[in-house]
């Protein structure tokens, strides 16, 4: 391993897609600790020293590396642009045109992108005008006198607004040159650094709870059980071998190759328990917004299904990351788009007819290995949950399942591309 990342800083090449990653993720993290014009940033450590945090934004500010609690330039984080990303694939079944784009290469990829860069502006604008709102009624620290925001005039509430929704363009834009310039996908590296950054923090206060080195230890073999699990697990994958038929080109003969379609067994990633987690939030704001005088109903909310570790609570979290994770995996592969593309080129599925049969082949082995991945995300997300409960800790601590899911996947991705990488430059300076 060592002998690798040695090998990659001695490439000039990925040597300075590398430091130029790094340095766009220092850029990230020091506007993570700038905060907005007009709040006051004293008044905001002791609100975050003295008081609880409100749960239902507990997750947010985790994935904003605690930039939204902080109500920094960066609060809004990565998180606009993967909702605006996650609508444009939704579009892509609602309306035919996004799927026409999609099929049209360079310039359509090119297009959509543009249009999830619109979007985003729109939910940042959205988000910041609603997250400075709840900081002007102390949503965010509930019970804390000190006045986040001094002056309350249009003129500053319209600069914070401002100031937040260009902070997440920028933040967009520093994703899209890390992907460009840079080693691995910028938006899952923002996300990663985001979370890597609460490690400290919360090893911190693990280790200073109750029973703090029982807890730290247990913590530590729960973690590293989950992300052997989770490596396991995403590396795994369902091969479909594929056969091409010969064919006459001209004068060239071509095809008579095989190889086999990967079909893996988490194809929707880790977006199920981040859909899953951030419908959850919903019961929550609901019952900060009922009063002092809740309805019973929200009482029962509160209770039942707002309380983190709940049985209630727990099963809608397990419900909602299996539906997604169909939902997800049913938008992003096409069964039907799949056996045509086959079909075209001469491909087949041994033992299978072409066309239509392929095709429901492709569904029937899909979905059953859907129905062990969602199964697989809604275990590891809900074991370390569990584990908080019972051991009285936080359950919104980056070592939860959905923050392990995204660390190792996202570290994967990136060894993966930096070894592909020196794979290619180990056999050029072979050849030559």
């Amino acid at each position: 391993m060592l002998s690798g990342f040695l090998s990659a800083f001695r490439t000039p090449d990925l040597r300075k897609k590398i430091l130029f990653t790094l340095g766009i993720l220092a850029i990230y993290r020091l506007g993570v600790s700038i905060p907005t014009p007009g709040v006051d940033y004293g008044n905001v450590q002791q609100c975050i020293d003295s008081t609880t945090t409100n749960s239902a934004f507990a997750i947010l500010n985790l994935f904003s590396g605690g930039a939204l609690l902080q109500l920094s330039i960066f609060a809004l984080g990565i998180m606009p642009y993967i909702t605006a990303s996650i609508i444009v694939q939704l579009l892509r079944v609602l309306i035919p045109h996004f799927e026409t784009l999609h099929k049209e290469g360079a310039e359509g990829q090119a297009k959509l992108t543009q249009y999830t860069r619109y979007i985003t502006v729109g939910f940042a604008a959205l988000q910041s005008a609603s997250y400075v709102t709840l900081a002007r009624n102390d949503v965010f620290f509930p019970g804390c006198a000190l006045p986040i925001i001094p002056n309350e005039s249009w003129q500053i509430i319209t600069m914070m607004v401002l100031t937040m929704t260009a902070g997440t363009v920028l933040v967009m834009w520093l994703g899209e040159r890390i992907t460009e310039r840079g080693i691995g996908n910028g938006m899952s590296l923002l996300i990663f650094t985001s979370i890597a950054a609460s490690f400290p923090g919360a090893v911190s206060s693990i280790w200073n709870s109750t029973n703090g080195v029982q807890n730290t230890i247990i913590v530590a073999i729960m973690v590293g059980i989950v992300i052997a699990a989770v490596v396991y697990v995403e590396q795994s994958q369902r091969r479909i071998p594929v056969q091409y038929a010969k064919r006459m080109v001209g004068r060239k003969m071509l095809g008579g190759s095989s190889t086999y379609i990967p079909l893996k067994i988490n194809m929707a990633g880790v977006i199920p328990v981040i859909f899953a987690s951030s419908l959850l939030t919903l019961p929550t704001v609901i019952v900060q917004f009922s009063g002092d005088d809740p309805a019973d109903w929200v009482i029962w909310l509160r209770d039942h299904v707002a309380s983190p570790g709940s049985p209630l609570n727990i099963t809608l979290y397990a419900l909602l990351i299996i539906f997604f994770a169909y939902f997800y995996t049913a938008i992003t592969f096409n069964p039907d788009e799949v056996a045509d593309n086959m079909k075209k080129y001469g491909g087949f599925v041994p033992g299978i007819r072409p066309g239509k049969p392929t095709a429901e082949f492709l569904s029937y082995v899909l979905s059953r290995i859907t129905a062990a991945g969602s199964l697989y995300l809604a275990i590891v997300a809900l074991i370390p949950t569990i584990m908080f409960v019972a051991l009285g800790l936080n359950t919104n601590i980056p070592f939860g399942g959905a923050s392990v899911l995204i660390l190792v996947g996202v570290g994967l991705d990136t060894v993966k591309r930096i070894q592909s990488q020196l794979e290619q430059r180990h056999y050029e300076g072979f050849l030559k």
